[in-house]
């Protein structure tokens, strides 16, 4: 017992610091056994965190390396003569587009990754500070915007690990002030594309939650919309720079994602709502059809401002083509077309040429006055021009179509005649210097290749696939990082910005994919697609049979394209 004892009272002095004073040599032994435990746990969470980047490196390697060898794969099956009825399908599917739709669906799993990693559930992803921001009040912006491109790219895994979020993850029930104009664009687009691609109703269920609290916003006096909302409260007010006004873009610019919602859940008050709209505009309607990008929602009628097919204005002109393709073209939805083709009268009013290379662009009017300046967002403009020649007869639509050509090829060049071959965000023009960079970043902006993408659909000329892929090099060589893909903010320079766009995922590299794809691939016969190209069904107006719409859409997918989406990526 005594033994014991001894024992006991050892082992509890080794606590005492007394102890130490009395043996100082053990005090530096316990020092340094200390000190070395310290160092060996901050080595291995250092091997840890290395270890991580170096798994993250390999997979996606491994996900490039799947890619080649199915896109092998296929190209062996077709020298085989195997899959007759695919490649009849898809006869226009050359393998330069096929190594080319690879090299951006590449990108997307590369900026997709990234977001997954550094910035997972947050609107957007700071790629050089390797973080999210919330821009658009913690809606999951880069996610929702990503769900329909996922799809169409066959990222499968991607897809469902993204829809998971969704359903267990997304809220809107926040204290926060949304732009109405962002939210339905984006997130009410985002999730009916999503539906209408996957026939998944937990998409069908939250578009509708965040709709039905957007839609506080259109009980204006005129029905014209305010253009912010407390997503929690449902009070509405405009921005106060605008002098209390409603901005023509903000408030022209949710026709589509709401008639698709109506369509969809055969609750009419969403149509109800943004169709007033168009019959309050519709009774001032100018005759030239061009409207100022101040609307007074009180009275409905137009507040003296700039006319413009850029940043304010550019999207409801879009949305007027658009809702009379959406509603197939019928009766119904015809005084969207003919409010459109008046507009376009307006807006070729607006063209002039520069000089000395006669290069086509669009003016903005104050008053009486035109300013030669031209924003990079209205690059919309020639894809617009190019799907909507088809409705005219022969002679006009050759002029249209020519029109959308010229403007094309400078919007082209905004890009070109840049040191980093990236467009700045607007143009100045001037007689006997053709066009100079005016504010110089570049913040990732789709438009230019969305029109080359038009383009090409319609005409066939595969020039328009040139140019885009010049594009997508400029962005590769400027733009991508090792955690993702960063705007410019100087394009003569090329010094980077710290954001990675949500839309680049939703729309440029959307955009550059489709524009390598075969012509069946949402097809423009069946699908059109939102300001933030986010493709919704078309349906004829007052067809309401949602759910013999969805068997009807899941056997008119093109086989070829279909199976080529199965089991593509084994990535995490």
């Amino acid at each position: 017992m005594g033994k014991k004892s001894s024992s006991n009272s050892t082992s509890l002095s080794i606590f005492n610091p007394k102890y130490y004073l009395k043996k100082p040599q053990q005090l530096v032994l316990v020092i340094f056994g200390f000190i070395s435990l310290v160092l060996l746990v901050s080595d291995r969470q250092n091997l840890t965190r290395d270890h991580q980047e170096e798994v993250l490196r390999l997979n996606e390697e491994l996900a490039r390396l799947k890619l080649q060898l199915e896109d092998f794969n296929v190209r062996v099956k077709w020298s085989a003569g195997l899959d007759s009825a695919d490649i009849s399908k898809d006869d226009d599917d050359d393998p330069v587009s096929v190594e080319r739709r690879e090299k951006v669906k590449e990108a997307m799993l590369h900026a997709w990754t990234s977001y997954e990693k550094y910035a997972w559930g947050h609107d957007e992803l700071q790629p050089q500070t390797r973080n999210g921001v919330d821009s658009f009040g913690g809606l999951g912006a880069t996610l929702v915007d990503s769900l329909d491109t996922l799809f169409i790219m066959g990222l499968h895994e991607q897809f469902q690990r993204a829809k998971e979020w969704v359903a267990n993850s997304l809220d809107f029930n926040k204290d926060y002030v949304a732009s109405v104009f962002e939210t339905t664009i984006r997130v009410v687009g985002g999730l009916l594309s999503a539906y209408d691609l996957s026939g998944d109703k937990i998409f069908l269920e939250k578009a509708k939650d965040i709709a039905d609290r957007l839609l506080p916003a259109w009980n204006s006096p005129s029905g014209i919309p305010y253009n912010r909302i407390n997503l929690a409260h449902g009070s509405a007010h405009n921005f106060g720079w605008t002098g209390g006004n409603s901005i023509l873009a903000d408030s022209g610019t949710e026709q589509l994602e709401l008639i698709a919602l109506s369509q969809r859940t055969k609750d009419p008050k969403y149509q109800e709502k943004v169709e007033k709209v168009i019959k309050e505009l519709q009774k001032t309607f100018p005759a030239d059809g061009l409207l100022p990008m101040y609307i007074n929602p009180r009275s409905g009628t137009a507040a003296y401002s700039t006319i413009t097919f850029g940043a304010m204005g550019d999207s409801f002109y879009e949305y007027l083509l658009k809702v009379w393709i959406q509603g197939n073209k019928t009766e119904a939805v015809k005084h969207y077309r003919e409010m459109w083709e008046t507009s376009m009268k307006g807006l070729q009013s607006l063209v002039r040429k520069t000089t000395p290379s006669s290069f086509t662009y669009i003016c903005e009017k104050n008053g009486n006055f035109l300013s030669d300046k031209m924003d990079e967002l209205a690059c919309f403009a020639p894809g617009m021009l190019a799907l909507g020649s088809k409705g005219y007869g022969s002679g006009e639509a050759e002029k249209i179509l020519s029109l959308a050509e010229e403007l094309a090829w400078t919007c082209y060049n905004f890009y070109q005649l840049t040191p980093t071959k990236l467009a700045g965000e607007n143009y100045y023009f001037h007689p006997g210097q053709d066009m100079n960079v005016g504010t110089s970043w570049n913040i990732l902006r789709p438009e230019t290749v969305e029109s080359l993408f038009y383009l090409w659909r319609i005409t066939g000329n595969k020039t328009y696939q040139e140019w885009g892929w010049n594009i997508f090099q400029a962005f590769e060589k400027n733009s991508r990082l090792e955690t993702g893909y960063v705007g410019l903010k100087d394009v003569n320079s090329g010094i980077k910005d710290n954001m990675m766009q949500s839309f680049f995922l939703a729309e440029t590299l959307k955009y550059l994919y489709l524009l390598f794809s075969p012509t069946s691939v949402i097809s423009l016969d069946e699908w059109v697609f939102n300001t933030e190209a986010h493709p919704l069904r078309i349906v004829t107006r007052g067809d309401l049979h949602q759910e013999n719409f969805q068997v009807e859409r899941q056997q008119k997918l093109p086989i070829h394209f279909r199976g080529r989406k199965e089991g593509r990526l084994g990535y995490n």
